[in-house]
Formats: structure tokens, C-alpha cells, sequence
């Protein structure tokens, strides 16, 4: 199953940088690049972080592709 991560639009559209979102959810930089690139997919804790800091569900952050 293939997902696509909106993460980059989300904190743009509030205007919070990669940085320092990282630094909200207590992950590296490059982890946060890595999640919103598609090279990986983040630990459930670490979804659970980033829904709980962007108050949203995970089916608005990450979105199923058709395969």
C-alpha cells in the first residue's frame, strides 16, 4: 500500500517550519524530510506526535494512492 504524505503543504499552509515542527514533536530534521518526501514512514508514535500537534486525523495527513 502507497501513501502520500501531505505534511509539507499542511505546515506551510501554517506557516511552521520543517525545523521546528521537528523540534514540537521531539524528531530529527531529517526524519520530518524523510516522512515528507516518501522515503519513509514515520513510527507509530511518531504519527500519533504529529496528529496530536496538528490536531488532525491521520487519513488528513496521510492519503492512500491507487495502486
Amino acid at each position: 500500500m502507497k501513501f502520500k504524505c501531505r505534511l509539507k503543504i499542511i505546515l506551510w499552509e501554517r506557516g511552521i517550519s520543517q525545523g521546528e515542527f521537528a523540534k514540537r514533536i521531539n524528531v530529527s530534521q531529517h526524519a520530518i524530510s524523510s516522512f515528507v518526501t516518501g522515503k519513509s514512514l514515520p513510527k507509530f508514535e511518531n504519527v500519533y506526535r504529529i496528529c496530536e500537534e496538528l490536531d488532525m486525523k491521520i487519513n488528513e495527513i496521510w492519503i492512500k494512492e491507487n495502486e
